[in-house]
């Protein structure tokens, strides 16, 4: 699982226009509240411990910190996707104390459990958001405070978890988290020692072993080499040799690649890259 950096500093919100991601498992988290609309698409919703299909279009609000699947992994279909981004601080104290907005802001109370949205509703919100790219800031945000408002509207609203989700990690952990992510997607490409990773976190290099495999449910080698394998099929993606994708995410030996790609992915690289292309 990855803790994600995402919002801009200067901005409460970003916007990710048809991100393509349908060949990665990108399963993370963030403490930004998320809206994504996709459509054109059936796949998996896997938000939290939820997981259920949707069928031609999805739009869900995912709350602070909720670990959640990119909603096109796997998707071999046209689609269009938006994903929307708001600052954790921008939404709890911007719609506090003013009456005008309360439902709003229950909204975003009740979007800690996972929310999905049905009928027609989607496609109306879709077709606002995508809107949104040709929009100067000041009308964005006017538009979103719209969206907000027909969103808390609707009067019948999947509920993803019956208790508002709680992530497991610790602000303290999060944080130690999100350097060690941030260090492996600046140094991926080249050798990586335990000991370099152990010293980020401020432990021996058996007590980070423990406790990389406790908060992750894998060892650091395991990450590593599933973040490099995420890495090489963008390059094959792109047209690169499966040598070119081997060795420019860290790999020092082609066959200890092949042998990785296929344990995660169940297929060999040379066969993806020639599925894709």
């Amino acid at each position: 699982i990855q803790l994600e950096t995402i919002t801009r500093q200067d901005r409460p919100l970003s916007m990710m226009f048809n991100p393509r991601l349908s060949d990665l498992f990108y399963w993370h988290f963030h403490p930004e509240y998320e809206i994504v609309y996709i459509d054109g698409a059936t796949g998996t919703r896997h938000i939290g411990e939820h997981i259920s299909t949707y069928e031609g279009s999805d739009l869900v609000l995912i709350g602070s910190n909720i670990p959640h699947l990119n909603f096109d992994y796997g998707v071999e279909t046209g689609y269009q996707k938006v994903v929307v981004h708001f600052k954790k601080e921008f939404i709890e104290t911007h719609f506090l104390g003013v009456p005008e907005l309360s439902p709003i802001a229950q909204l975003f109370e009740k979007s800690k459990h996972g929310l999905a949205f049905n009928g027609d509703i989607k496609k109306q919100i879709g077709e606002k958001i995508f809107n949104l790219e040709k929009s100067a800031p000041f009308h964005q945000y006017l538009q979103i405070i719209e969206i907000f408002q027909m969103l808390a509207d609707v009067p019948s609203i999947d509920l993803l978890h019956e208790q508002p989700y709680r992530n497991k990690f610790s602000e303290r952990d999060q944080g130690r988290l999100r350097s060690i992510y941030a260090f492996v997607d600046e140094n991926y490409h080249q050798k990586i020692k335990l000991t370099e990773v152990a010293e980020i976190s401020n432990m021996t290099k058996e007590a980070f072993c423990r406790y990389f495999k406790k908060v992750s449910s894998y060892t650091f080698i395991e990450f590593l080499n599933r973040y490099r394998i995420s890495q090489s099929k963008r390059l094959l993606m792109s047209g690169k040799s499966v040598s070119d994708a081997c060795y420019q995410t860290g790999f020092e030996s082609l066959s200890y690649f092949n042998r990785t790609f296929k344990k995660v992915t169940s297929e060999n690289p040379r066969d993806f890259r020639k599925r894709y292309l």
